[in-house]
């Protein structure tokens, strides 16, 4: 149903802001709108043709209270990446407000706020690098409305005045003005074009460690999650999902007794599912666990569907075997010669399994009809706009009766957009429907392994034509499989290659003359879903440990043989030397060292516009792989929070080792076989390796932070597993390997 719903959204759908309504955010407030620029053309394919025109594309709204307070009403969903702390640095500098006094909210949905199509999005690292220069803007220009207000106020000469922490100051008289004392005359001005930007140099904000905005409330548990909503006269909804996607409960047997039960309101049939309202969500939950239910039958086999006898490992034997002519996704020199005169050929298969979110904060969602004829939603989601389409289709609204609140994210990684069935929303929606009541939808973490959407299963062939030198001459690679752009948006990006399948194969910078990279695309049965990194989380993986594997081949070291081929490439040259120095200087092993021999492993990656390069060093424990220390040298071109980007390449890194030794989520007889963290094992304390950041600016366009700094550590780690034990792990997770004490 979902499904049906976000694929037949036309952008004309999605509802206007009312200016009036973002006036009456307070009295004697200015809101001042400044467009933000379209994603770059490799993002997003050309606008729809009934995309938002330019003119209405995302606003980033600035809000100055009578009370010198100050908001920022940020296109972008905080979901721990530091966003808003990181706008309010951007805008606070030129505005002349210190960052702390800033409050930070996402804005309502409104074609104001789409950034392309209709639409807009908090992912692809893109939140920052995105804004940087209009929010720049938008906080000088605010500043010289500020200024031009208060000289015709105080009857002086522009160039008179100058501003301090919110304040207009005219130094000849001493006089000062708060800028919620003429925040009124500020509005009616015209705003100025070509504002002068704050001299770099001069900056007291941006590029410095300034501390999270956030912090206080998280940790001292002020902080509202989705999770934490309440609204007057809920009712509790707790869910029991269909084991094989695609069947529907036909009837229960116990429904009077369970209707019979404490607290439990009614009972519901949904699409393939059943949910329990309740005065309390543990009653809610023990009443629909104890609910037996008869589910239609699935298909008794094949691929196109999640049947009876669907398995991940059947599906990557589909991928292997699988002789379809693919779509050329990237292609250099001749390839076809280089092999026929190579003195030596390389191959190899990689595969990378299914992978769950697992974040922190279990999806919930609350929905309200009121009285006067909207539908109010409470919900966690990465794309506001869409999911108040989707959300107005199912309550059968126009989109302007939809009112969507957009609560912080305790964690997402691509884990909240619309889905389909991979979220609650809909059902809360069905529910306050069917009871004319609020009614707030919390999946348990069972119901979430049940149902997230997931990083598909990934497999790649690689071929390599080597020298007489024991150089890549040639390196050719099928990738065989589906990405999540092109599952859910297929219509805005098109093209026959899914970028988010073969990204981290593709454009790679290391001086290899002859290149092929086909891609075919063979459709999941389940739901797939963008994940950190998306697909540099296993392609590079793929790529850097299969370019160890043609340095061995070659009889050359891996670090020397990247600082041969990237010679021509200063950037990553420089990072690549950058790393090594790092790491004390590069030794790959086995070496002695405290406890036994270890041995490193390095690799490269360019993911969002950035690039890191990693080195791992690790050792072995009782056969388990153990990783002591991770050296990463990150590059994102320039930075606005340096503490910030440091957090978000370590918890990157520990995302990435999880995935690298632990995770894997398995289909067998059509059904997950991981249900909660004890059957879906994640990084532990005591695996967790010292982390080593060095940010190196090279003055390149901004890049992202959030997600680069993940993709570089399953390489660096299977490659310094292959160093220290001769063995070449080809599928993750490492935990599946044998490896001897």
């Amino acid at each position: 149903m979902a499904e049906q719903a976000l694929a037949s959204i036309p952008a004309e759908g999605i509802a206007n802001l009312s200016r009036r309504r973002l006036l009456g955010l307070g009295a004697g407030a200015l809101v001042l709108g400044v467009l933000l620029p379209a994603l770059p053309s490799r993002v997003f394919a050309q606008a729809t043709a009934n995309a938002v025109k330019p003119g209405t594309r995302v606003p980033a709204f600035l809000v100055i209270g009578a009370d010198n307070s100050v908001k920022l009403l940020s296109p972008f969903v905080e979901g721990g990446q530091g966003v808003s702390t990181g706008q309010a640095q951007i805008v606070g500098e030129e505005l002349d407000v210190n960052p702390s006094r800033f409050t930070v909210e996402c804005a309502p949905p409104g074609p104001d706020y789409a950034v392309i199509n209709g639409l807009r999005l908090t992912g692809g690292s893109f939140s920052t690098r995105s804004s940087y220069d209009v929010l720049r803007r938008l906080g000088a220009t605010a500043r010289d409305m500020f200024i031009r207000a208060a000289a015709a106020k105080l009857n002086v000469a522009t160039d008179t005045l100058t501003t301090q922490d919110g304040v207009v100051i005219h130094a000849a008289s001493g006089r000062r003005l708060p800028y919620g004392d003429i925040a009124a005359e500020a509005l009616a001005l015209e705003p100025a074009e070509n504002v002068p930007l704050r001299d770099p140099a001069t900056f007291r904000y941006i590029r410095q460690p300034v501390p999270r905005l956030d912090a206080r409330d998280k940790s001292t548990g002020k902080a509202v999650y989705a999770i934490d909503q309440k609204v007057e006269g809920m009712l509790y909804a707790a869910v029991q999902h269909t084991p094989h996607l695609g069947t529907e409960p036909l009837s229960l047997a116990n429904e009077a007794a369970v209707k019979a039960m404490p607290g439990v309101h009614s009972i519901h049939k949904l699409p393939g599912a059943v949910a329990v309202t309740a005065d309390s969500w543990f009653r809610a939950r023990k009443a629909v666990e104890a609910l037996e239910v008869t589910w239609s039958a699935p298909a008794p086999s094949g691929f196109a569907t999640v049947a009876a006898d669907y398995s991940s490992q059947g599906l990557l034997d589909a991928l292997k075997a699988e002789t379809s002519t693919g779509v050329e996704a990237e292609k250099a020199g001749d390839v076809a010669a280089a092999f026929a005169t190579a003195a030596k050929i390389v191959e190899a298969d990689y595969d990378a399994p299914y992978l769950a979110h697992g974040q922190l904060e279990p999806p919930s969602a609350i929905a309200r009809f009121n009285a006067d004829g909207t539908l109010e939603l409470w919900l966690q989601n990465q794309m506001p706009e869409l999911f108040q389409s989707i959300a107005a289709k199912t309550a059968d609204l126009p989109a302007e009766k939809v009112v969507l609140h957009s609560p912080i994210l305790g964690g997402f990684f691509g884990r909240h957009f619309a889905y389909g069935s991979s979220n609650p929303f809909i059902q809360s929606i069905l529910l306050a429907k069917a009871t004319s009541r609020p009614v707030k939808v919390l999946w348990s973490r069972e119901e979430e392994f049940r149902m997230d959407a997931l990083r598909p299963l990934s497999f790649s062939r690689f071929k390599a034509a080597l020298d007489k030198d024991g150089r890549p001459t040639a390196l050719q690679v099928r990738t065989v499989g589906e990405g999540p752009t092109g599952r859910w948006f297929g219509a805005i990006f098109g093209g026959p290659v899914d970028s988010s399948a073969v990204e981290g194969i593709v454009e790679k910078p290391y001086a290899i003359a002859n290149r092929s990279m086909e891609f075919v695309k063979f459709p999941h049965p389940v739901t797939i879903a963008f994940w950190r990194s998306v697909g540099h989380s296993m392609n590079d993986y793929f790529y850097e440990s299969f370019l160890d594997e043609i340095a061995d081949a070659g009889g050359h070291d891996p670090y020397a043989l990247r600082l041969e081929l990237l010679k021509d490439k200063p950037r990553h040259l420089k990072l690549l030397q950058t790393v090594g120095a790092l790491s004390g200087g590069w030794k790959r092993g086995p070496y002695e060292a405290e406890g036994g021999k270890r041995a490193r492993g390095v690799s490269m990656a360019s993911p969002f516009g950035s690039e890191t390069a990693t080195v791992a060093e690790v050792s072995l424990k009782d056969g388990e792989v153990r990783v002591h220390d991770l050296w990463i040298a990150f590059d994102p071109g320039s930075i606005v929070n340096p503490a910030i980007v440091k957090s978000q390449v370590e918890s990157a890194a520990a995302l990435g080792l999880s995935s690298t030794l632990f995770e894997e989520l398995a289909y067998a007889d059509g059904v997950r076989q991981s249900s909660n963290f004890d059957s879906y094992p994640i990084l532990a304390r005591d695996h967790m390796p010292a982390v080593h950041v060095e940010i190196v600016e090279s003055g390149a366009p901004m890049g992202g932070v959030g997600e680069p700094g993940l993709p570089g550590i399953g390489p660096a780690v299977v490659n310094a597993v292959a160093a220290l034990t001769g063995t070449r792990v080809r599928s993750l997770p490492l935990a599946k390997a044998k490896f001897g004490a």
